[in-house]
């Protein structure tokens, strides 16, 4: 990706250069994703905008008289607190951003969609944020389905100026966070259309008990779990047995949908008690997929998976199920082939297929992993997967028409588990 230099911190970094050191220079959030991605946890593709880029254009807005009237405001003295917020916001939102600087983050974005101009979630990615200390849940700002460059440069700014809204301010200062060590990172993610989402807890928040994943859930992105505004479905999950030990199902009212344009919209739903938004099958799997988060951190976590259907195939970050038939976990890009005949896999891409026989044996040779729609743990496919020593999930019931050739997923040969990520453009 193009970048821009202030000091030694390139200001665009693809999450996958990032990891949960990172947040001096990505803030928690986008910190967070890159972990993930290197765990090989699904997530989708996107790149930040660091601190390097808010320091440039905060330097040119000259914030020091505030920052400093700022950190010698008691925190009690919520009005002055609240002065003091204002201007610096007015002072970021008129600064101007640096044409290179400009130039880099419309080029990143565009390497997104391989040049075409597709939505993205631009969220706010505070180095004071995510800590264990102060979780600063929704202090800044996040914008969901933002298309083109232009509103994607807005956004930025307007997530850099959140840094500063009257309630950021406060929680801080209440915190006793000095306002001058403060920066904010932004992170540009592909979006995910989702039919269904909501909040994953890998440990029981009202109990403490472990082994117990928590899932709140509803129709739609998962803004509205998020903030409360919908009663979601509720599940509590054994994640060492896998049976569902709760389930309560909410009235999931209001759902918040994409926009044709830029933005969301909230949606009046008729509402449905009595029939969950997750299959069973779902519910499971994402304990599943929770329980991988908390082993990589070695601590309990909270996530917000987003949840295809069958009834929406092309809805990201979908979990597919079928049988584990060779070991071991692979994040890659997917090829879908349907006959062997002059097919070519790049080394590591992970094959899909309807099935295989003798045929398929040279596309093993580069590949980094299996996914098959028929077949059996003794099937051809499974016992040269086996073989070859890559991860392999047979018995997938419309794989093919539900991962794209081009699409990040990750398959989990002993959970029987197929992640799926944003399908791809080309």
């Amino acid at each position: 990706m193009s970048t821009i230099h202030d000091t030694d911190v390139k200001a665009i970094l693809p999450f996958e250069d990032l990891d949960r050191a990172s947040i001096p220079i990505a803030g928690g959030k986008a910190a967070n994703l890159g972990e993930s991605i290197r765990a090989g946890l699904p997530v989708p593709a996107g790149f930040c905008v660091t601190t390097a880029a808010y320091e440039l254009v905060s330097s040119g807005a000259d914030l020091a008289p505030s920052l400093i009237a700022l950190a010698e405001t008691p925190p009690d003295d919520t009005a002055r607190l609240a002065e003091i917020a204002a201007q610096i916001r007015a002072d970021l939102l008129a600064a101007p951003i640096p044409d290179a600087l400009a130039r880099s983050i419309t080029a990143a974005y565009l390497e997104l969609g391989d040049g075409a101009t597709v939505p993205v979630a631009v969220r706010s990615s505070a180095t004071a944020e995510d800590l264990p200390f102060a979780s600063f849940a929704g202090q800044q700002d996040t914008y969901l389905n933002i298309v083109g460059a232009e509103a994607v440069l807005d956004a930025v700014r307007n997530c850099w100026a959140s840094l500063w809204t009257d309630r950021a301010v406060r929680y801080r200062a209440t915190n006793g966070i000095d306002p001058r060590s403060v920066r904010l990172a932004v992170a540009v993610q592909r979006m995910v259309a989702a039919e269904v989402a909501g909040v994953l807890f890998t440990a029981n928040p009202l109990t403490g008990r472990r082994h117990q994943a928590v899932i709140d859930a509803s129709l739609g992105l998962g803004e509205a779990v998020v903030s409360g505004m919908v009663n979601p479905d509720h599940f509590v999950v054994n994640t060492a047995t896998g049976e569902i030990v709760e389930r309560r199902l909410g009235d999931k009212r209001v759902a918040i949908r994409a926009t044709e344009g830029n933005g969301t919209q909230r949606v009046e739903m008729d509402g449905n008690k009595n029939e969950a938004c997750l299959s069973d099958e779902q519910v499971r799997a994402l304990a599943k997929l929770g329980a991988r988060v908390e082993a990589h951190y070695e601590a309990p976590q909270d996530t917000e998976p987003d949840i295809g259907t069958h009834d929406s195939p092309v809805a990201a970050e979908g979990i597919l199920s079928g049988t584990p038939a060779s070991g071991g976990v692979v994040s890659a890009r997917a090829r879908v082939i349907l006959d062997p005949g002059g097919a070519h896999l790049e080394p590591g891409e992970i094959l899909v297929a309807p099935s295989t026989d003798p045929g398929w044996t040279p596309l093993f040779l580069t590949a980094g992993g299996l996914v098959m729609e028929m077949g059996g743990p003794m099937s051809h496919g499974a016992i040269v997967a086996r073989e070859y020593g890559i991860p392999a999930v047979v018995g997938v019931p419309d794989a093919i028409e539900r991962i794209t050739t081009g699409q990040r997923i990750t398959v989990d040969g002993s959970a029987g588990t197929i992640s799926t990520g944003p399908q791809s453009d080309s």
